[in-house]
């Protein structure tokens, strides 16, 4: 199956909000009103699916609204980009009842993180469309800290060129939902290499996001083929060491991970518990990871900033003797 890359955005289009996952009822009137104007701002519009803020049962919409609002954003012409408003916990409910030919025969951009990840790679699995991990439409209504989650936002959707991910300078991992002026920044000590390896380039197709979310996947056909692969895994406070571990190694006893190129794991939150010394020892005790890098400390997932990444997309992990590189090469 080859790969279909979507037009990119371009001044004028619109992009439509859907809730595949939890509801967006969550958000406040003032985190909306910043997300809005963060669009309207680079000429980008911004309609919502009919259930974006219903809430039918478990903090979601139906099944059936959730599949009509995403049918419908893939096939309207006047849809350039689809956003989800957030994470959550079910999207995976949706995948019997996609209809999967609507998505290849109009391909166009997805974006989202956490249980999102369950689109993403069933999305390539089933159509070969290269879609997004970037944040979620709720996270654009964050005040401050946002300027790198912005670039990297515009960079990835809106320009054709390859581009690098450089760390960010500062971090952090407030509950900005709960107080935008409460935000205590954090020095990003940059990229991290949990264990030795040739210094040389590791490229392959990036695959994975939401270790939690990805390994739902696992003995589904929705599961992406790892050859090739450089494995992006993150997750959220509720997973700790023992935890990552053992889905770490769920992922690792699938077909063709002993084909993964490399993995680059994002920052962890602080209420994990989880270090760079526990990811490191972890790291160096798995056989078929020890010849490929492993780069702790990279700006995705559930932390503040967050860079966008392919999923399908072309990574390439440059090791030299004192540095990590990453530059998207395929977007």
């Amino acid at each position: 199956m080859n790969n279909i890359i979507p037009p990119k955005l371009k001044s004028g289009d619109t992009i439509r909000i859907i809730a595949p996952s939890n509801s967006g009822k969550i958000l406040t009137a003032q985190q909306k009103k910043i997300a809005e104007k963060r669009f309207k701002d680079i000429d980008i519009s911004i309609t919502y699916g009919g259930s974006t803020f219903e809430n039918f049962a478990f903090d979601s919409a139906s099944i059936k609204s959730k599949i009509k609002d995403l049918h419908q954003a893939f096939k309207d012409e006047k849809v350039r980009g689809i956003i989800a408003v957030r994470g959550g916990y079910n999207a995976n409910e949706l995948l019997d009842y996609i209809d999967w030919n609507i998505i290849k025969n109009n391909p166009k951009i997805f974006c989202g993180f956490s249980d999102i990840t369950v689109l993403h790679n069933a999305i390539f699995a089933m159509t070969g469309l290269v879609t997004y991990h970037s944040p979620n439409f709720s996270n654009f209504g964050q005040s401050y800290n946002f300027d790198y989650t912005f670039e990297y936002f515009t960079k990835s959707l809106m320009a054709e060129s390859p581009y690098v991910i450089s760390p960010s300078n500062e971090w952090n991992d407030d509950k900005w939902w709960e107080n935008q002026n409460d935000i205590k920044l954090m020095h990003n000590e940059g990229y991290i290499l949990l264990n030795p390896c040739q210094e040389r380039n590791y490229a392959g197709k990036i695959l994975g996001g939401n270790i939690s979310s990805f390994a739902l996947l696992q003995g589904t056909q929705y599961f992406p083929d790892l050859n090739n692969s450089i494995l992006l895994i993150e997750d959220d406070e509720l997973v700790d060491i023992q935890i990552f571990n053992r889905y770490l190694d769920s992922i690792l006893q699938q077909k063709n991970s002993d084909k993964i190129h490399a993995i680059i794991i994002g920052r962890f939150q602080r209420g994990s518990g989880v270090s760079v010394e526990d990811f490191r020892e972890i790291i160096r005790s798995k056989e078929k990871l020890k010849n490929i890098p492993v780069v702790f400390g990279v700006d995705v997932g559930h932390t503040t900033p967050q860079s966008t990444i392919p999923i399908g997309g072309v990574l390439n992990v440059r090791i030299m003797k004192d540095k990590v590189g990453l530059e998207v090469i395929e977007h």
